[in-house]
């Protein structure tokens, strides 16, 4: 078993990987294989409804101009999938608006290729506006009919400056209870 992370984070290595690795130990302990992908640095454009994936039903994107097919190709072969973001006005980052409007509309038309495989969101944020970049990614994952894992709270971790994160004690917590209840799903759902 294994599972893919996308990081919407324009660094790195910053908050928001983090709490995704933080989250990967109990995966790891579990003996899950973890990845992690990073959106910072690569091109990334929205979804331009063509519609053409309707068409070829391939798995992927009709525009290979970008990263996009290769995020949604490690999707595909996942059976567990994290999306990451930091808080951008209130929601996620650009890069990671447009992997989602893209993969939802390769999923949907390719049968639900999504389908059943595990999503958990994962948000860091200074101050507010977390709960709406959780929602919008938690979104993602309904309408793709996959399952998502609880956590002892919103899977949201406090913190402004780069490893500020790591102080935040519950938010740190609730990443290995995100892992935790990741690891227990997909051991669940792969029988």
């Amino acid at each position: 078993m294994n599972v893919v992370a996308f990081n919407g984070s324009a660094r790195p290595e910053g908050n928001t990987a983090i709490l995704v690795r933080e989250a990967f130990k109990e995966l790891q302990a579990a003996g899950i294989g973890t990845e992690l992908v990073q959106l910072a640095g690569k091109s990334l454009h929205g979804c331009r409804a063509c519609y053409a994936c309707f068409d070829k039903k391939n798995g992927l994107c009709a525009w290979n101009d970008d990263f996009a097919n290769e995020c949604i190709a490690r999707m595909s072969r996942a059976d567990g999938v994290i999306l990451a973001s930091p808080t951008y006005h209130t929601d996620v980052s650009a890069e990671m608006k447009a992997l989602i409007d893209r993969a939802g509309m390769v999923a949907g038309a390719n049968g639900g290729m999504l389908r059943r495989k595990a999503g958990a969101a994962v948000v860091a944020v200074r101050r507010s506006g977390a709960i709406h970049a959780f929602d919008t990614l938690n979104h993602f994952f309904l309408i793709s009919e996959m399952i998502v894992p609880g956590s002892s709270y919103w899977n949201i971790g406090v913190g402004r400056d780069i490893g500020e994160v790591a102080g935040d004690d519950e938010g740190m917590g609730i990443m290995r209870d995100l892992g935790r209840n990741m690891a227990w799903l997909l051991q669940k759902i792969s029988r």
